[in-house]
């Protein structure tokens, strides 16, 4: 099968490589329907991640179930599936408390950019529809099982409530999506944070009532000017970086919260400054698989379309210039097709 292989940084490759096989009992094997670039893949593809070795990458994907096996139930050859980025059992207790993203036999999906993939934990990870989505559907899907899924998380992790005001600090795939979340849980104001235009244009289609362009403290204070002085109920931090927390944590008012779901580098605490904000604070890797059925569900009946952030579509061979456009910003998630 064809695969997408990072040599080192700047360096991604097309390759065939071994097609996968089932190895645990509780493995399942799709074929890929569609799959795309992530932005947390530009971390290494930037050096900012070390690449000791060459090895697969992606972790998002939606696809058509070729094999299961002999423990897998729920699932049969021929369903079409949606997963998420971690895998999970669905049973453990960090499961049920719907925390499936740190299931006690959690394993990073790390091999999605290819023809086929094979699934540990398949059947608390996948999620079969009842039948084949339309094309046109796919990228939403898609979406779902990551960005989306991502995005809803940060507002759930910032508390978004029925008429509260939101700001969301980054305008990549995440934050876009963080956008819709925000008003899908009922926020009568977002703010997001942006200074390219497209993504500007796309954050207001998705729900955005207000665009910040500035950044650091004079975005900060650009929010605060916009919430009377006192900062947003809920900020959602959909970047990682230094700048991207402290200008989150200081536009969000005494008493309100903090969903963080960049992957953080280099970013550190002041535990005096936390202590006297008052703001709360909660993020980690999304549980993508706890919210799938819903967001399944609001994709197919066209309530949300997050597959609005692929704005470049590929062959899979063709790999190596998605990373390049978004790498560029001329893109804002690449959309693999194999």
């Amino acid at each position: 099968m064809r695969g997408t292989v990072i040599h080192a940084p700047g360096d991604i490759r097309s390759e065939t490589l071994d097609d996968p096989k089932v190895i645990e009992p509780t493995d399942a094997v799709i074929r890929t329907a569609v799959t795309c670039v992530c932005g947390s893949d530009l971390w290494p593809y930037r050096g900012a991640e070390p690449v000791e070795a060459p090895h697969p990458m992606g972790h998002e994907y939606v696809g058509f179930v070729e094999e299961v096996g002999s423990e897998v139930t729920g699932l049969r050859p021929g369903q079409f599936v949606v997963g998420s980025f971690a895998t999970s059992d669905n049973t453990c207790p960090n499961c049920r408390n719907g925390f499936q993203s740190n299931c006690l036999h959690r394993e990073f999906m790390s091999t999605c950019q290819a023809e086929y993939i094979r699934i540990p934990n398949a059947a608390g990870t996948l999620v079969a529809l009842d039948e084949t989505p339309d094309e046109h559907l796919w990228p939403g899907l898609l979406a779902n099982s990551d960005v989306m899924g991502t995005g809803w998380w940060a507002a759930d992790a910032a508390q978004v409530r029925p008429g509260s005001t939101a700001v969301v600090v980054g305008d990549g795939a995440v934050g876009l999506c963080a956008v819709i979340a925000a008003r899908e849980l009922g926020a009568e104001r977002v703010i997001a944070m942006s200074r390219h235009e497209s993504r500007q244009r796309l954050a207001l289609a998705f729900g955005a009532t207000d665009i910040v362009t500035e950044r650091g403290e004079q975005g900060i204070e650009r929010v605060r000017e916009l919430t009377g002085g006192i900062g947003a109920d809920s900020v959602l931090e959909c970047v990682g970086t230094a700048e991207a927390m402290r200008q989150a944590l200081h536009s969000a008012r005494p008493g309100g919260s903090v969903g963080f779901v960049g992957v953080p580098h280099g970013v550190a605490l002041d535990g005096q400054e936390l202590f006297f904000s008052h703001v709360g604070l909660r993020g980690g890797p999304a549980p993508v698989r706890r919210y799938l059925p819903d967001l399944n569900e609001r994709v197919l009946s066209g309530r949300i379309d997050p597959g609005k952030v692929f704005d470049l579509a590929l062959p899979l061979a063709d790999v190596a210039e998605g990373y390049r456009a978004m790498d560029e910003r001329r893109a804002i998630k690449t959309l693999l097709k194999p």
